[in-house]
């Protein structure tokens, strides 16, 4: 009778599962559509994800093997030779063992541990592969910790149109949000935690909009932004309501940078009598203002046609790697931007260059430039960089010591800049210091 009772049990447990999916499976059909628009989270969640999860378990063994990762058990196969002859199976080649696939907004994640012997650069070159066989966007394998690698999946590409964000509050001091990361995350910069960037891109490849989503970002924040736009101002001049100084030549430049060093070398020995270390570590009433330094189209900066000239490149150029070299615990930042930045412009561009820990790279029209801004931190980044297709506007390769990104910036047009500038206006701290006579 228990027998009876327990067969009529697991017999009625597959007709349970039967009816649940003839209810769910139509019904996500049906409202599929409707839930990937509107609600693409959900969606994902509900559908995209387990369909996806399902071709990784079911390709892994034979995609590994396909891509030469997979090892042969030979001292097995002589042990179990006896048992191989009568009929026995023989043991299947040995794969990187896969940990638990873990969803994430717009794709999902999971831990490799490598077999002995292999390198995270094996399973580097079997992204593509990879991203063809579970049919996603693409694959970014990553180093985790010794013998285990990070294999991070986009079912769509989130670069394809990132949203801005709604703010949500006062934010933190110098940290704004500025685009999309190709992983889904926000991309921010923190100018407290990396203090110096170099942007760089060719005409229509999105350097001024990753600038303009910068200053729309800093302009509601307790900072000073300063402008050096050696172009006659044509650039940053948009801005100028909410900025405390702008130098639209070289002369102007040289006469500005060399007031920010003398203003850092004041706040060195403000720190100093205070006994801290920096600007941070003195009381809220006591500290200055941090002070945000944007160099648009430095090449500008450093071109030269006489003697003159020289002198005034050379003193540009010793002032940037000083207030590099100081402005970090002393709350002086640079934002450093360029159509073409080659170590052609001199020395100082490539010493300059050195003490920019942030480095982003828009599509450039020459290689030197790629090299120039990603080719010390990460060969892979430079690669990606060079591979950024024209119609790409916005797409950019980050990098800093942590390692590199794929992104996109928000679409902040001039016009919206400009607006929150004068918006902010009032926000524009007075300092005297800087000024520049025309």
């Amino acid at each position: 009778m228990e027998l009876a009772s327990a067969t009529s049990a697991d017999a009625t447990w597959p007709s349970w599962v039967l009816v649940v999916a003839a209810v769910l499976v139509p019904g996500l059909l049906l409202a599929g559509p409707a839930l990937r628009s509107r609600y693409p989270g959900a969606w994902w969640l509900l559908c995209g994800f387990p369909a996806v999860a399902f071709r990784v378990v079911q390709t892994w063994r034979p995609l590994m093997a396909g891509c030469g990762l997979a090892v042969s058990r030979r001292p097995a196969l002589t042990v179990v030779s006896g048992l191989v002859g009568k009929g026995a199976p023989p043991p299947q080649p040995r794969v990187p063992r896969r940990g638990l696939i873990r969803p994430t907004s717009g794709g999902f994640v999971l831990l490799v541990r490598l077999l002995p012997g292999q390198v995270p650069e094996h399973l580097v070159k079997a992204a593509p592969a990879m991203a063809e066989s579970w049919q996603v966007h693409a694959v970014r394998v990553t180093s985790w910790k010794p013998g285990v690698v990070r294999i991070v999946a986009s079912a769509v590409d989130p670069l394809a149109d990132p949203q801005v964000p709604k703010q949500r509050g006062p934010g933190h001091l110098l940290r704004v949000t500025v685009g999309a990361l190709e992983t889904g995350a926000a991309w921010v910069v923190d100018l407290r935690s990396v203090p110096h960037w170099l942007i760089v891109g060719a005409t229509r490849s999105g350097k001024s909009t990753l600038i303009n989503a910068l200053v729309a970002g800093l302009a509601p924040q307790p900072v000073a932004l300063v402008g050096i736009d050696c172009k006659g101002g044509m650039e940053l001049s948009l801005y100028e309501p909410r900025l405390s100084a702008l130098a639209t030549n070289r002369e102007q430049a040289v006469r500005l940078l060399t007031a920010l060093v003398d203003l850092t070398l004041d706040r060195m020995s403000l720190c100093r009598a205070a006994r801290v270390r920096n600007i941070w570590g003195l009381p809220d009433k006591e500290r200055p203002v941090p002070v945000v330094v944007i160099v648009d189209e430095i090449a500008e900066l450093f071109l030269v046609a006489n003697r003159n000239e020289k002198d005034e490149a050379h003193a540009a150029g010793t002032a940037l790697i000083r207030l590099a070299q100081l402005g970090a615990a002393l709350g002086v930042f640079l934002v450093v931007a360029g159509q073409r930045v080659g170590s052609d412009l001199g020395p100082g561009v490539t010493a300059l260059r050195a003490q920019l820990g942030g480095r982003v790279c828009h599509r450039v029209a020459d290689p030197g430039t790629a090299e120039m801004a990603l080719g010390d931190l990460n060969p892979d980044a430079l690669k990606a960089a060079q591979a950024i297709a024209p119609e790409q506007a916005g797409t950019a390769v980050l990098a800093s010591g942590d390692g590199w990104e794929r992104a996109r910036s928000h679409l902040i047009t001039e016009a919206d800049a400009e607006a929150v500038a004068a918006e902010y206006a009032h926000l524009t701290p007075v300092l005297s210091e800087l000024h520049v006579e025309p």
